[in-house]
């Protein structure tokens, strides 16, 4: 979408195109009163100012949505086409790394209750592994501190995707 269509968009088509980036309402109904945007640069900004912080609740109510690392989510929704590009350098033929991966996220999920997230999209499947053997070392606080940070990014870069000058 271009971004004067965004700036010029009804609220609830605002909303819709927001939504996908990260579905937490507060920063959804933020990003689309504040428009319209200068520019793109402004619109990014704004929308990372937005989502800092995440409470607690906002970063539980998000993580609802967010697939496995190394499980491609196969609904037809934006979000999920947003998730499958993002984890474009997991590759589930690296039979290895997707094992390692898979324990990984259960020994995540057993230690924090919920799954693993990071901003893939940039990162090669042995990265992630790395990072998510690393935070397994985290204690809870710390890494509520992280999730809240990759919720933060994965946002704006979805948004960053989705909006074009």
């Amino acid at each position: 979408m271009k971004l004067a269509e965004f700036n010029t968009a009804d609220p609830a088509r605002a909303a819709e195109t927001l939504r996908p980036c990260i579905d937490v309402q507060r920063w959804v109904d933020t990003v689309a009163a504040a428009r319209p945007f200068s520019s793109r640069e402004a619109l990014l900004a704004f929308a990372a100012e937005a989502a800092n912080p995440f409470t607690s609740a906002e970063v539980e109510s998000a993580m609802a949505h967010h697939p496995r690392i190394g499980e491609r989510p196969t609904a037809a929704t934006t979000e999920a086409s947003m998730s499958r590009s993002e984890q474009a350098g997991v590759d589930p033929a690296e039979a290895g790394v997707a094992q390692a991966l898979a324990q990984g996220n259960r020994d995540y999920e057993e230690k924090f209750g919920r799954v693993f997230l990071i901003r893939a999209a940039g990162r090669t499947a042995p990265e992630i592994l790395q990072a998510l053997n690393e935070r397994l070392a985290n204690s809870p606080a710390e890494e509520d501190s992280i999730v809240a940070q990759q919720l933060r990014e994965i946002a704006v870069l979805r948004l960053e995707g989705l909006i074009t000058e």
